[in-house]
């Protein structure tokens, strides 16, 4: 089966009134995704070897393959995607009770946490991401990828929070000022109940 592009979980003027308009989800989601989805599944439909494999294990079958970089980007970039549109909420910002004594225990503080996720969405050069990644040790950890790598990918553990920082993401709204729109989806857009849920679920 070719894969295919999710529907938002929320309409694309949803998010307006936090930060993020209406026209940067319509390019975003429905033509940037789009791309990736429409680019994965023609090189898929090439490469029998990949055919029948989940977008997961594609990520692993062709990562650190030069020849099979165009697919690991995509497939990448995809898998990012889904999880990123689940990251954001019209009622986000708000850190639920289990996750605040996580985010306290492991950084000391929320706003330690949101210290050290800022550093790695701001600090990333060029286009890629920044994650809140649940370790292989239990212990939440912020990391960031170039591209359309991953946590997945790196064998970091489970992504519970990915911020896209590439410029299609924010130059609607913030031009090229990026630590403002990576303050204001910590603070206004980051579904933080959809990453205690992966977090429970772990």
């Amino acid at each position: 089966m070719a894969f295919e592009l999710p529907p938002l979980p929320y309409q694309t003027n949803a998010l307006a009134a936090e930060g993020m308009c209406q026209e940067t989800l319509e390019l975003h989601h429905g033509k940037h995704h789009q791309a990736y989805v429409t680019a994965l599944n023609g090189f898929v439909e090439n490469k029998p070897e990949l055919q029948g494999k989940t977008l997961e294990e594609i990520i692993l079958a062709v990562k650190g393959d030069a020849a099979q970089a165009p697919v690991f980007n995509n497939a990448g970039q995809h898998w990012n995607h889904i999880l990123f549109w689940k990251n954001l909420s019209p009622k986000g910002g708000k850190v639920p009770g289990k996750l605040a004594s996580k985010i306290d225990e492991d950084f000391g503080s929320l706003d330690a946490f949101k210290t050290a996720f800022k550093q790695a969405a701001t600090t990333q050069f060029g286009s890629g991401w920044a994650w809140l990644v649940l370790g292989k040790d239990g212990k939440l950890t912020v990391t960031k990828s170039a591209n359309g790598s991953n946590p997945l990918a790196e064998g970091q553990g489970r992504a519970l929070l990915g911020l896209d920082v590439w410029e299609h993401a924010y130059y609607l709204d913030f031009r090229n000022r990026r630590p403002d729109y990576i303050t204001n989806y910590l603070d206004k857009l980051a579904n933080y109940e959809f990453a205690e849920a992966e977090l429970q679920s772990a």
